[in-house]
């Protein structure tokens, strides 16, 4: 039987849109996981055929786990994982077992922020940044230099773990705070920059860099920054697209990613592009479905084909407009209920909405 492999995945967004995908494309969906809660709703995965227990960190036990998958006859077509920390793993797999078209070097390089920031330090796309552990002793005016700034963990993805400084009280207790949430990785304080800021998703094929989507993103500038919606871009300024495409391109080829997808994103200061991260994967959440709805591209769908060694289309079948919201609450307390989900999709041009919180959360 026909079978792709996936490590690990999110309830929702983008990981689950590529094993429900794999299911409709008629393959034998198995996750790997190490997720207790996925054994325990079962019922809650109909798309995904075999879920396995297991740690997904250990490579040795990881590939035992697929050969004994090979002597239940199940023909491994993909190794593949749409989730942070797991790209490189998958890839790892997928050469072993001799099914790998994804660039697995440059995957581990994106995956962590210091050694991406490190192949970049000779060009003006990285910003200033200082790597600093529990151990280090910096000194107080070193650190006032880089303000006001930003701290953050290399292996850490998403807006919970990037921290905006003000001042030296501001940085004593935020990066006290991620080394005791980390106590085995350095911290990042980097500058901070102004601008706008863009999300590009990139499919790279025989090293050549396609721009799939660009979306510009509405950052809430607070403690945390936290990214409340998206906006595709569809524009005609040629001189915008071609100097953000020579930037994308340049930073994927120094990464050296020559097959694969990626996703970067890119902050526009004083008419200059610095990168603020890339990640070696679709972004997460409702990107497909954004990607699907403005160009009628099922992003998910075309990575597996790649993967599994056909032809992908990324020719888009239109170009539509697509705006994307979060809808975040200010307030703490406890989330009784969130109603009006059927009202909004009945309205005009609304094409989807999702509602993550499942039950009463404090």
């Amino acid at each position: 039987m026909k079978t792709i492999v996936f490590i690990n995945t999110q309830k929702s967004g983008s990981s689950r849109e590529a094993i429900k995908q794999a299911e409709r494309m008629g393959y034998f969906t198995v996750l790997f996981t190490n997720r207790e809660h996925y054994i325990e709703h079962r019922r809650e995965f109909p798309d995904i055929h075999l879920i396995q227990l297991i740690d997904i960190d250990d490579l040795d036990k990881l590939r035992k786990a697929i050969k004994k998958l090979q002597m239940r006859s199940l023909d491994i077509k993909c190794i593949i994982s749409f989730t942070d920390h797991y790209c490189h793993i998958a890839a790892q797999l997928a050469e072993d077992f001799h099914i790998g078209r994804f660039s697995r070097e440059a995957i581990a390089i994106m995956e962590n922020k210091i050694k991406s920031r490190e192949v970049l330090a000779r060009t003006s796309y990285v910003p200033q940044f200082i790597e600093i552990d529990s151990s280090s002793t910096i000194d107080d005016e070193t650190i006032t230099s880089y303000l006001p700034a930003v701290v953050k963990c290399p292996t850490s993805t998403g807006s919970k773990d990037v921290l905006k400084i003000s001042n030296l009280d501001d940085y004593k207790q935020k990066s006290e705070m991620l080394f005791s949430k980390y106590p085995n990785d350095p911290i990042i304080l980097e500058e901070f920059l102004e601008g706008p800021q863009y999300l590009v998703e990139c499919f790279v094929k025989d090293s050549s860099v396609h721009i799939v989507a660009i979306f510009e993103q509405i950052v809430t500038d607070t403690q945390r920054f936290i990214i409340t919606a998206y906006n595709l871009i569809l524009t005609d300024d040629t001189a915008f697209e071609e100097k953000l495409k020579k930037a994308v391109v340049e930073i994927i080829q120094i990464h050296g990613m020559t097959n694969g997808t990626c996703h970067l994103e890119m902050r526009l200061v004083k008419d200059n592009w610095k990168l603020i991260e890339i990640n070696p994967r679709i972004s997460g959440g409702g990107m497909n479905n954004m990607i699907k709805a403005g160009f009628g591209i099922n992003y998910v769908e075309e990575t597996l084909k790649f993967a599994l060694g056909f032809q992908p289309n990324l020719h888009p079948k239109y170009r539509k407009h697509v705006y994307c919201q979060h809808i975040i609450i200010n307030e703490e307390g406890v989330l009784v209920k969130v109603t009006g989900k059927k009202r909004a999709l009945n309205s005009p041009h609304v094409e989807y909405v999702y509602v993550k919180p499942k039950k009463v959360l404090i």
